[in-house]
């Protein structure tokens, strides 16, 4: 009888040994469950083929030639991702909606005598819980916002809180993405449904008793939204103010960047970018400097005179927050480890109780 999912917190309860994900590739990289390894019955060409077969043929044909894929696609991984599993063991078998893919794979390692499960109503049913979660109730922990100009360190600031026992949940780890215009990092961005289920499973760890520090953002993450119950929160969430002199800022920001720096061609086009919202000579000012390889001094003109001023725009609509400032004088790894007790400390200070 196929397993019932009825919170995310089933996923580490069930008494199961690996899960598996039969979608196709395409679907699998859309989403799929934390943990779950991809072993497609149907490659996203011989899926897209059965499905047309089924519209503009018949779905006899489909399913008939849809059981002869999914037989000699799953004698292949039983040939090669499983061969190594022993006799008791237990994988969770799931497709689309928890019909023919994972059946027919479940049965197939059933007969060899695993013992398969599947999931009632497949990925759709974990699915119907991730957005249940974000959408339909509200964020469930109270939110401290660690806020700063550009280059104050916050992302690290995150990790370091992480380690000293405070809960947080790092945004733009999950998107994969700096929250800027320059903040493109390699391998891109998830899906939307990845990045809602990366989500998810973060605010299901949470312990509702105790506050969660997130890094300042707007709505939008690179091309990643967030949820409005979490940007909720976030607004009317009690802030940290980092802050650091410019010089710092730029120096930090020319090391944290050198990704970005490395490759000339996406640097310069990135700057090309903001030519609707300055002049052309600061355009072609901050290009010269990109050419040039100073980065530091790049950096101290781009906060300057476009991230900086933006920031405070930004800012004045949380001027009623209550607010904890924390002076940073230095950006190293040894400044940042002696300026965390006093961040933690505004931690505490900010939380409710």
């Amino acid at each position: 009888m196929p397993l019932t999912l009825s919170a995310l917190s089933d996923l580490a309860t069930l008494d199961i040994d690996e899960i598996i994900d039969v979608r196709s590739p395409a679907e699998y990289a859309e989403d799929h469950i934390p943990g779950a390894i991809s072993l497609p019955v149907l490659s996203n060409e011989e899926r897209a083929r059965v499905g047309t077969i089924y519209t503009q043929q018949s779905p006899f044909a489909a399913r008939r030639i849809g059981a002869a894929l999914v037989a000699r696609n799953a004698a292949h991984h039983i040939e090669t991702a499983l061969a190594d599993r022993p006799k008791g063991w237990r994988p969770l078998v799931y497709c689309w909606r928890g019909g023919q893919r994972s059946g027919s794979f479940a049965l197939i390692l059933r007969q060899i005598g695993w013992r398969a499960e599947t999931i009632e109503g497949g990925w759709r049913s974990f699915r119907r819980l991730v957005q249940g979660a974000l959408y339909d109730a509200p964020w469930p922990a109270p939110v401290v916002v660690l806020d700063g100009n550009t280059g104050t360190a916050k992302t690290e600031f995150l990790g370091l809180l992480a380690a000293a026992g405070v809960q947080v949940i790092d945004l733009e780890g999950l998107a994969n993405h700096r929250g800027s215009l320059f903040g493109a990092m390699a391998g891109g961005q998830p899906a939307q449904k990845a990045f809602e289920t990366a989500l998810a499973m973060a605010r299901d760890g949470l312990d509702p008793a105790r506050p969660v520090v997130v890094e300042a953002e707007s709505s939008r993450i690179g091309r990643l939204n967030l949820p409005p119950a979490l940007w909720e929160a976030m607004r009317a969430a009690p802030r940290i103010e980092l802050s650091a002199a410019l010089e710092l800022r730029a120096g930090y920001l020319a090391r944290r960047y050198r990704d970005l720096t490395a490759d000339p061609a996406r640097l310069m086009a990135t700057v090309a970018a903001l030519s609707a919202r300055h002049p052309r000579e600061r355009i072609e000012a901050w290009g010269a400097l990109a050419e040039a390889g100073a980065f530091e001094a790049l950096a101290a003109g781009l906060m300057a005179e476009h991230y900086d001023p933006l920031y405070a725009l930004q800012r004045a609509r949380f001027e009623d927050r209550p607010l904890h400032r924390v002076r940073l004088d230095r950006l190293d790894a040894d400044g940042l480890a002696a300026a965390l007790p006093q961040v933690v400390a505004a931690v505490a200070a900010l939380s409710p109780g």
